[in-house]
């Protein structure tokens, strides 16, 4: 049996949990930070990693406290290695270190998206070779896994992420941040929809481009504006929304095709969107594959996911040294 604590500081929540076996939540603690940031329409990196340092120690106290474990219960401890906000990352990193000097346990250097991928283990046992969907603030990513720790890049966002999208529009609408949920939840109101362009890129092509609908939107309220018309702020956001769901879902269709896979998963911060949920469960519902869609707490930033995948890197004997240093440019590459 493993016991693992994870930490998780990448951006702007300070997470810790305890995982068992890679595939049981013992504990999973998060201490947002939007409300500091959402006064500045995003995330301001030192500020970030100042509440980083103010609440590190407890959050880590309070995942053991509720998972009933003491330091000498576990066996490593995982840290987020990167990619993130090179400050932030440090916190997380430097905790981790000095928990496993003082105890002398292992330390395994966690890559972000890997662990957004592997906290779909927590929903369900992941079945290979499988299709990893990654949507969030910061990536937007078709990957293909033919078996446990291996991981291949099949495309990706040549410009905006979804989630830098989904906030750069928000901004457009006057809606505040974070951009996901605020403007899902304007189109969720509206009666119409305002159609916009979808980018397919080449015929063969699974890479992802949304800087080009970004600015179909500005265009249209500039536009709308300088002819005094009132735009249906509603209609647009739905039409954004419509776009961005099309697009993903229909990439990740066709590369199910193409690689026969046996599980699709989807990852990420945006994969709370309740509209790529459902798309993507109506898509899949009558295919000889299973998708696993995380639960709204292991979609966001959370030290569970990086527990989970830290298990996995455990089994192959992978651990990291006190010489680990913040890399907020990590490829995500096997293990």
């Amino acid at each position: 049996m493993t016991t693992i604590l994870a930490i998780e500081t990448s951006c702007d929540e300070t997470a810790a949990a305890v995982i068992e076996n890679g595939d049981t939540i013992r504990s999973n603690v998060v201490a947002t930070q939007m409300e500091s940031h959402a006064r500045f329409g995003g995330v301001v990196p030192e500020i970030a990693s100042r509440h980083h340092v103010e609440v590190v120690t407890a959050v880590v106290e309070e995942a053991l406290e509720k998972a009933k474990v003491t330091y000498q219960d576990l066996t490593a401890v995982a840290v987020t290695e990167g990619p993130g906000l090179v400050g932030a990352l440090l916190v997380g990193i430097h905790a981790a270190k000095a928990i496993a000097f003082a105890h002398g346990l292992p330390l395994i250097g966690v890559h972000h998206i890997a662990g957004h991928i592997y906290a779909n283990q927590l929903v369900a046992k992941l079945q290979f070779p499988l299709l990893a969907l990654v949507v969030s603030g910061g990536h937007t990513e078709l990957i293909y896994m033919e078996k446990d720790g291996q991981f291949q890049v099949i495309g990706q966002t040549r410009d905006d992420a979804v989630g830098e999208a989904y906030d750069k529009v928000a901004r457009a609408l006057a809606l505040p941040y974070p951009g996901g949920p605020n403007v899902e939840q304007l189109a969720d109101t509206a009666e119409a929809t305002l159609d916009l362009p979808r980018s397919w890129l080449e015929k063969d092509s699974y890479d992802f481009s949304f800087s080009g609908l970004k600015s179909a939107v500005l265009n249209r309220l500039n536009n709308d504006k300088q002819r005094g018309i009132v735009t249906d702020r509603a209609a647009l956001a739905k039409g954004f929304q419509e776009s961005v769901v099309d697009v993903l879902v229909a990439k990740t269709v066709r590369a199910h095709a193409q690689f026969n896979v046996k599980q699709v998963v989807l990852a990420g911060g945006v994969a709370a969107n309740k509209g790529l949920r459902k798309a993507l469960t109506e898509a899949f519902a009558n295919k000889d594959v299973t998708l696993l869609v995380p639960p709204l707490s292991l979609c966001t930033d959370n030290a569970a996911m990086i527990g989970a995948c830290a298990h996995s890197m455990w089994l192959r004997g992978i651990a990291g040294n006190m010489a680990m240093n913040a890399r907020p440019g990590l490829p995500l590459s096997s293990f």
